[in-house]
């Protein structure tokens, strides 16, 4: 069992931020993920959030557990995951549409939180699950179905 104080904390400590200072910072955090693609900074969110960028980056902090830059850089390396598990794209494609603008600080970063390299990361998808070729499809008369006896609806 817990010790009671956790259960208790909100009320003797208080929230982290006041209400209307928190849909501000909400607000500023929705705008750096809509802006993924987007080479963002902290000066653009902190105006977003109407803070200075020092107190933005401190409250943000404080508020999400977790730094600007954190938060961003976590966004894009999953939607980076995404596009190289589901597509067919180069690497350098995924690099540009998450919003870096190098590829070797890309493939860095994602080396350093993931793992594996991104190519790397891509080919292990592909032993796992496999994309299939294309299937050439043939006509087959409907007729010559019903007489090997596959029905039809």
């Amino acid at each position: 069992m817990p010790h009671p104080l956790i259960y208790t904390a909100p009320y003797r400590l208080g929230p982290a931020v006041h209400d209307e200072l928190f849909r501000r910072l909400v607000r500023s955090r929705d705008y750096l993920a809509a802006g993924l693609a987007q080479p963002l900074r902290l000066n653009d969110a902190a105006r977003e959030a109407c803070l200075s960028p020092y107190h933005y980056h401190r409250l943000f902090t404080r508020t999400f557990g977790e730094s600007p830059l954190d938060f961003l850089t976590r966004l894009r390396m999953d939607e980076a995951k995404r596009l190289l598990a589901r597509e067919q794209r180069a690497v350098t494609d995924v690099c540009y549409a998450v919003g870096y603008e190098s590829l070797g600080s890309f493939s860095t970063r994602f080396r350093n939180l993931v793992g594996q390299s991104p190519s790397e990361y891509q080919r292990a998808l592909r032993r796992v699950f496999p994309v299939p070729g294309l299937a050439v499809h043939r006509h087959v008369p409907a007729c010559f179905l019903q007489f090997y006896g596959v029905k039809l609806f």
